[in-house]
């Protein structure tokens, strides 16, 4: 998979709050699912692999330690939704809503 985050990837996203890595996380999330209603499967593709590098390195940050079996899981769903047959039977409101609580606490902690 190609890297989209290079100036991420070392330390920079670790320094960033849960929050933060949340929302951006989200962001793509947003971005691959709308893309998706628009029926461009290619840039939908690229938001899709984009969220997947910001989380697995949200996964591989070890302050998250206590959340891996939340990030795993959402990694699980996300996949399934986003890409796989939707298994789980996953719908856009709920997914936007989950992040949309991360941007708020990102903007209202200061990224805490």
């Amino acid at each position: 998979m190609k890297k989209f985050h290079k100036d991420l990837e070392n330390s920079r996203w670790y320094s960033f709050s849960f929050y933060q890595q949340m929302a951006n996380i989200g962001s793509e999330v947003e971005r691959a699912i709308n893309w998706k209603k628009k029926r461009n499967r290619e840039y939908s593709q690229l938001a899709f692999e984009r969220m997947l590098e910001l989380l697995d390195m949200t996964i591989s940050d070890p302050k998250n330690i206590k959340r891996l079996k939340e990030l795993c899981r959402l990694r699980e769903v996300l996949v399934d939704y986003l890409w796989g047959d939707n298994i789980y039977q996953s719908k856009e409101t709920p997914t936007k809503n989950y992040f949309y609580a991360f941007n708020y606490l990102a903007a209202n902690n200061n990224g805490v």
